[in-house]
């Protein structure tokens, strides 16, 4: 990967990171607002997930936007207004206002995922795309383990509202930065013109770069491909978002730990699956010839991390934490790097880069339908049996659903239909 396009991978990177961290934030000062609020574990659960609600609403508009006007636009405006909505909660008088809050921030956030693979797909061929993603995607986890760590010790030491203020304040850095530096590879004064002629050639593949195919939401909506890569992504993300919410609670009520010291064991898992995260996009690169990803194996890889995920079944039957800490990094690398693969599978299978928006919140929506549910059936499930226990076991269950779909339902390309003229 040329250095100038590793600068791109590192503002997506940083992207992803602010999102997660954002969203992390909740979940680390979940004990002290539960108890100002005097909130029961379910309303707590809905809380959790509030973000989700708007999220998986925005996803699909969030994608006609990105074909329509860039992922420049959408991601800039998208930061802006979840770092808003970030510093407001720390504001919050009561829950109904943090629940507004979070609403609003899963708005925002909706724009990461559509507007950024729709530039991995103009910046980089499809041999760069799984490290592209894989890049991109380990700030999930590098956002909750950086997260877990400064919004615990802000929260210890100045309380829980600092700590959103300090979170969102953040995202405004980067849209600086953004807007002044970045653009489309077409546009950009700081990359050299054989560069840039490479970059235009080959990311279409063999395709004329000159002949751009759009088609409609519907006709998306009946490829049986489309619907393989919604489940996959939803049933690996199901269990992240379950650690992603309720992690620092499990630490804290299940096994004695103080907010400081749970907090810095959340970010283990996650900080370990940024770094193998990317390892594995990397290694998927190597594996991955042209030919075998034309061959249909990137969906294979994808099958056997997911059925790796579904070890976090074992998580109940552990005692020691140290145990439990490793079980819990083996699994989100894993699904961190089963993820990445699957929108690098997103830019295999879609022929049109102007579909690429539309597909991936497709994907994306699959991804948070599932993701909405985990806060809300974990916290059912503290509150019916006072265990975290069934909890591990349905989000070990969905993986093994997950790679059934990816193996069997991505097998078509998804041609376009119809014309249409990206923004210049």
């Amino acid at each position: 990967m040329n250095f100038r396009r590793g600068w791109v991978c590192l503002f997506l990177f940083t992207l992803t990171t602010i999102n997660y961290a954002d969203r992390v934030a909740l979940s680390v000062a979940a004990t002290p607002v539960r108890e100002e609020f005097g909130l029961s574990q379910v309303q707590m659960g809905y809380l959790l997930s509030s973000f989700l609600w708007t999220y998986v609403f925005c996803l699909i508009p969030v994608g006609l936007l990105v074909d329509r006007f860039g992922g420049k636009l959408v991601n800039g405006l998208g930061i802006g207004l979840w770092s808003a909505a970030t510093v407001l909660t720390g504001f919050a008088p009561n829950f109904l206002f943090m629940l507004g809050t979070r609403m609003v921030m899963g708005m925002g956030e909706s724009t990461s995922w559509p507007a950024s693979n729709r530039i991995i797909r103009e910046w980089f061929p499809a041999s760069e795309r799984g490290l592209a993603n894989g890049i991109f995607g380990a700030g999930a986890a590098a956002g909750p383990a950086i997260g877990a760590i400064v919004i615990s010790y802000l929260v210890a030491a100045f309380g829980w509202r600092t700590g959103f203020i300090a979170a969102g304040s953040v995202g405004f850095i980067w849209l600086l930065a953004w807007v002044l530096l970045f653009d489309r590879p077409e546009r950009v004064g700081w990359l050299g013109e054989t560069e840039r002629q490479k970059i235009i050639h080959e990311r279409d593949g063999s395709r004329d770069a000159g002949v751009v195919e759009a088609s409609s939401l519907g006709y998306l909506l009946r490829q049986r491909s489309v619907w393989g890569l919604f489940l996959t992504q939803g049933t690996e993300v199901y269990g992240g978002y379950m650690l992603l919410t309720w992690l620092p609670s499990y630490l804290q009520q299940a096994k004695g730990l103080s907010i400081m010291n749970a907090g810095l064991l959340t970010a283990v898992p996650f900080a370990l699956a940024s770094l193998f995260g990317i390892a594995l996009g990397r290694i998927s690169d190597w594996v991955l010839t042209p030919e075998a990803v034309q061959a249909g194996r990137r969906r294979t890889m994808i099958a056997v991390m997911l059925v790796g995920v579904s070890t976090i079944l074992v998580v109940p039957l552990i005692d020691q934490l140290w145990v439990i800490v490793v079980i819990l990094a083996f699994v989100r690398s894993l699904g961190l790097a089963g993820s990445a693969l699957n929108f690098a599978l997103v830019t295999d299978l879609v022929r049109s880069r102007a579909d690429i928006g539309k597909v991936t919140a497709i994907t994306v929506v699959g991804g948070n339908s599932f993701g909405v549910m985990a806060p809300i059936v974990t916290g059912y499930i503290i509150a019916l049996t006072g265990s975290f226990d069934r909890a591990f076991i349905v989000a070990g269950l969905l993986p093994l659903a997950g790679a059934a779909a990816t193996f069997l339902m991505t097998r078509s390309p998804i041609e376009p239909r119809g014309t249409y003229a990206l923004p210049s």
